[in-house]
């Protein structure tokens, strides 16, 4: 019947003035670009409005964020005009990423009301010790262990003054190891509150948190897809052996059939700096991003990514694998114990899920995702909102072809995904046979001990720039802009010849893709070549006051 009513009720809602939220709510929504409430949106918004508890199951990228977060704001500003007393409001969110993201849709939506809202985000060093900014929040922002940690210093109370808790990606808290911290939290909880739980999938896990935490909670659970549909996604398999994966991304990136702004998935962290030291012999520009790299790093190269300023990223998603391999069965109890060590020191890092990548144009699993979910959530990069997207993934063993026949099966049981199946790309791997001799000379030269020293010459690096530069960029943020994660990690190794691709050896049926290419690069050169001059120019640039 709930669910029913809230059909109906996202019916009659095609504005987000329907809700009869605050003036000051619907300018900060107007100034996002947010023409129309999403479905979501138009089911979570008036229950929670109600003071309902609410479990909502829907996929990342569908405007789960906004829809708890604009009937928590609007239930602050409600209570500070009616001056009721101070209450408090707490998103617990899994990762210090997903901390820092929530943060800034909280930033965006009370923009036009910070004086009255005020928004902490516990992920944030600086914000850690500073109590006075503790006791003045209206929202916190947090994982569970950072606000554990409060509660057991008593800098935060609970007890009396929470009013609305949320707890987003719910269903990746207990496989991150927050369940002891979870249960303890709840004994620090009021008798009267208002919860809610954001998922994008309903688990066992999900049903112990409800019971945990809520109250006769209206069940708001989509059925939608977790990819988008066909018109927008295109998913393409290349089988092929292993030793062809490094020619494959050399030829897809060389030879312009891959272009746009593109997430590059690989099991290992390992793999990824082998991968980047391959690329950057061939002046292919990349980033890495993994959950060894300090929290700071992590989230400036996703802000730069989104903005435009690197075009490939490389990522590990160490921790998806973790969350769906992990079970509670007796059988994997063992393993449950030797993977806790891992799960501590990855638990805070997320890039397949959740983690807000904008404007992606392809993804490209050069390492085959082990399980039907972490495929789906690598996927989910791409084609979201109205964008377009293309997936490509390279099938390469028998373990790998193991792995996508349980992918094919996961896609046979989603609404739209069944309709979407991963189509051969037809790539005739003869074409390229003459680029392998420069691919292999590369592979050869990227020895394990070179991969160890580049590993541990980024990680010191970016250590190194989190500390030293963390207060100096809170300070100076535009100056961050100069801080780069796409650096040569062995510039002696590239060899001006290897930079372009020589005409005779590009496949005769690829090279008017060349020709386009180069052109369209030429153009882009010489209008940046004027703006340049423009900008020196001091008849042009000359302001008089």
């Amino acid at each position: 019947k709930i669910q029913l009513c809230a059909a109906l009720i996202s019916k009659m809602i095609s504005n987000f003035t329907d809700f009869d939220i605050d003036d000051r709510l619907v300018k900060a929504i107007s100034k996002l670009g947010w023409a129309t409430p999403s479905e979501i949106q138009k089911r979570a918004i008036p229950p929670a409005l109600e003071g309902k508890d609410i479990i909502i199951r829907a996929k990342t990228g569908s405007g789960k964020t906004a829809a708890y977060l604009i009937p928590l704001i609007q239930k602050i500003l409600k209570n500070k005009e009616s001056n009721k007393p101070k209450t408090l409001s707490v998103v617990l969110v899994p990762s210090k990423e997903l901390c820092k993201q929530s943060y800034r849709n909280a930033l965006d939506l009370t923009s036009y009301c910070s004086k009255l809202v005020s928004v902490v985000d516990l992920g944030n060093s600086t914000v850690q010790s500073s109590s006075s900014l503790i006791n003045n929040a209206d929202i916190l922002i947090s994982t569970p262990s950072k606000i554990l940690a409060h509660i057991n210093n008593k800098t935060i109370n609970l007890k009396d003054f929470l009013d609305y808790l949320i707890l987003d990606e719910a269903d990746m808290m207990f496989s991150y190891g927050y369940e002891q911290d979870l249960k303890t939290i709840t004994t620090s909880l009021p008798k009267i509150y208002q919860a809610l739980l954001v998922s994008a999938t309903i688990s066992e896990d999900i049903k112990c948190l409800e019971a945990l935490i809520l109250n006769k909670p209206v069940i708001l659970k989509l059925e939608e897809s977790h990819l988008p549909e066909k018109e927008k996604l295109n998913q393409f398999v290349i089988k092929c052996e292993s030793s062809d994966k490094y020619l494959l991304i050399y030829a897809l990136f060389k030879l312009n059939l891959v272009q746009g702004k593109t997430l590059i998935f690989v099991n290992s962290i390992d793999r990824c700096y082998r991968l980047k030291l391959f690329l950057e012999q061939f002046y292919i520009r990349t980033c890495v991003l993994n959950s060894e790299l300090p929290q700071s790093s992590r989230i400036h190269i996703v802000d730069e990514f989104n903005r435009g300023v690197y075009d490939i990223v490389i990522a590990t998603d160490e921790a998806v694998v973790i969350n769906t391999n992990l079970s509670n069965t007796n059988q994997n109890k063992e393993k449950t114990k030797k993977n806790k060590k891992a799960m501590k020191t990855k638990k805070d890092y997320a890039v397949a899920r959740g983690i807000d990548f904008q404007d992606v144009d392809n993804v490209l699993n050069f390492d085959f995702p082990e399980t039907g979910d972490a495929y789906i959530h690598r996927v989910g990069r791409t084609a979201r909102g109205n964008n377009h997207g293309t997936a490509l993934s390279f099938v390469a063993s028998s373990e790998d072809q193991k792995h996508l026949m349980m992918v094919e099966e996961k896609l046979k049981t989603d609404v739209i995904a069944k309709e979407n199946a991963l189509k051969p790309y037809n790539f005739k791997i003869e074409e390229i046979e003459g680029l392998r001799y420069r691919v292999n000379d590369v592979i050869n030269s990227v020895t394990r001990i070179k991969v160890k020293d580049a590993r541990f010459k980024e990680i010191k690096s970016e250590i190194l720039h989190s500390n030293k530069l963390k207060m100096y960029f809170e300070e100076n943020p535009k100056d961050l802009r100069v801080l780069r994660h796409d650096k040569i990690l062995k510039p002696t190794d590239q060899q001006p010849h290897m930079k372009d691709v020589p005409e005779y050896l590009v496949p005769s049926s690829l090279r008017h893709i060349m020709v386009k290419s180069k052109r369209k690069r030429k153009q882009s050169n010489i209008q940046h070549e004027k703006i340049k001059k423009k900008k020196t120019d001091p008849l042009k640039t000359f302001k008089y006051k």
